[in-house]
């Protein structure tokens, strides 16, 4: 069936505190996306951030990012004020988050919280108590992790003191002991996560939208994963990676891209029947309808970059598990929605690979017009099995690709969408291209619809510091947006 939606993360919803969140918002977006006959929302990890603010990055593949937890609910049940949340500075601006107001001040509101709730015994709330029972295989490690991380003034778990970063039976049992309530506040944050988006995922089933979640392939040295689980990963006796993840020198980056993750130790995954990673796409399914695979190619071959060194350009291509960690999924889970991330430069095997599963790739029309009519990019070039964006959360804005392109290219995307010199919204004109193209599926970014610039990128990969910022102004989505989305979908059977 042809359907299509609007890529939107959490954090760039509008809120009253400084970041997107499960709050009337969220849900009003919800009715924005059924009121413009749309069926997908697609999302960002919704993992904890750490440095960097990526939610690429995570402390944890299986926790839920507090930034997200709706403060006005907490207020609703009385453990919170209103002035109290109102004396919080989450910084001025309705357009972009600020992540360091952020971090400074909502932990004092979520503990405050916390500590209201378990005062009137909330720690004995049967709901609760189930939530921590029957995810106790990861949680319990994400909450001794970011414990002892406190406790170590937030430095990363490789400059702890040996006996707790080695995770002796001893050192955990005293950590364990001396810090039991904050113990608890992170079961009780999580908690919260988990019961408040899985409420606004059920509003949006209800009002026929399903969530397209993300998957990183690799989670972050710094995490509960690393530290709980190192067997996992390809580290040298000393605890560090021996090898980092990244990407080569191309085109776009000379010295390649250092993302500096842990390598997997794929033979042992094997080995288990790939434990870990059904147990962690498994919990992806109770989060998301439809999952998308970052970094699809990393699991034919990947790019493993010594450690230590500041540039990609010395990595080496390295094979994955390839098609047999897709087999096991399919026998363990069943069938499961992929869409597969399978951009960037493909080999013959990553594309034998992607044909295998029988997922569904990406097609970015912003990667269409630089090489003529021959390029898999192109509308004309498409099969049905796929999904089609303008433009992806790495990517400018289309406005604000469009008006860096070299003329060359400018005058090959004018004539191949019939874009006259005098049109006023060119945007909407790769907007209709990506709609109306024979995929399947069709996401826009919501910067697209709302016919935004450069300001409104979110993320320049390889670079830190300015990203993941964007936020929507409340009140944008109007109806008269809604009925001309919901129109142009119909006249194209989606």
């Amino acid at each position: 069936m042809r359907k299509s939606g609007i890529l939107l993360p959490v954090s760039s919803l509008p809120s009253r505190y400084g970041i997107g969140t499960f709050s009337k918002e969220a849900y009003e977006f919800v009715d924005f996306l059924r009121d413009a006959g749309q069926k997908l929302w697609q999302i960002l990890p919704l993992g904890a951030t750490g440095y960097g603010d990526s939610p690429y990055q995570s402390f944890s593949t299986f926790a839920g990012n507090p930034y997200y937890i709706d403060l006005e609910k907490f207020i609703e049940q009385g453990w919170l004020t209103e002035a109290e949340c109102d004396a919080c500075d989450f910084g001025g601006s309705e357009e972009y988050v600020d992540y360091e107001k952020m971090y400074f001040s909502r932990f004092v509101l979520l503990r405050k919280a916390f500590e209201k709730a378990f005062a009137e015994g909330f720690g004995e709330n049967p709901d609760y108590l189930r939530f921590v029972e029957e995810n106790k295989d990861w949680l319990e490690d994400y909450a001794l992790f970011m414990t002892v991380k406190s406790s170590f003034d937030g430095v990363a778990f490789s400059e702890w003191d040996e006996d707790i970063r080695l995770r002796k039976p001893e050192a955990l049992q005293a950590y364990r002991e001396k810090y039991a309530t904050d113990l608890a506040y992170y079961r009780f944050e999580q908690y919260q996560f988990f019961t408040q988006w899985k409420a606004l995922k059920a509003y949006a089933n209800q009002n026929g939208i399903e969530i397209v979640g993300d998957i990183p392939i690799y989670v972050a040295f710094d995490s509960a994963d690393t530290w709980a689980n190192p067997e996992l990963f390809q580290l040298a006796d000393n605890g560090m990676p021996s090898a980092v993840a990244g990407c080569p020198p191309d085109a776009f980056s000379a010295t390649g891209q250092l993302w500096g993750n842990p390598l997997y130790d794929w033979t042992y995954h094997e080995s288990t029947g790939f434990a870990w990673w059904m147990k962690r796409i498994a919990c992806c399914y109770e989060l998301y309808d439809i999952v998308r695979i970052d970094h699809f190619r990393g699991f034919d071959e990947y790019w493993a970059v010594p450690y230590g060194d500041a540039t990609a350009e010395r990595g080496k291509w390295c094979k994955g598990p390839g098609y047999a960690l897709f087999e096991t999924m399919k026998r363990q889970l069943g069938e499961k929605r992929v869409i597969a991330e399978d951009l960037g430069f493909l080999t013959q095997s990553v594309l034998d690979l992607v044909e295998k599963t029988g997922y569904p790739g990406m097609k970015v029309l912003q990667f269409a017009f630089e090489s003529g009519p021959h390029n898999d990019y192109l509308p004309h070039n498409y099969t049905k099995n796929c999904v089609v964006y303008t433009g992806t959360h790495d990517n400018d804005t289309t406005l604000g690709w469009y008006e860096s392109l070299p003329d060359w290219a400018k005058d090959f995307a004018c004539e191949y969408l019939n874009i006259k010199k005098e049109e006023t919204e060119t945007g909407w004109m790769f907007i209709r291209a990506a709609i109306s193209s024979v995929a399947d599926t069709a996401i826009i970014p919501l910067q697209d619809y709302l016919c935004l610039g450069k300001a409104a990128r979110l993320n320049t990969p390889s670079t830190l510091g300015d990203n993941w910022k964007w936020r929507m102004r409340k009140g944008v989505c109007t109806g008269a947006l809604a009925e001309r989305i919901g129109r142009l979908c119909r006249l194209y059977g989606r």
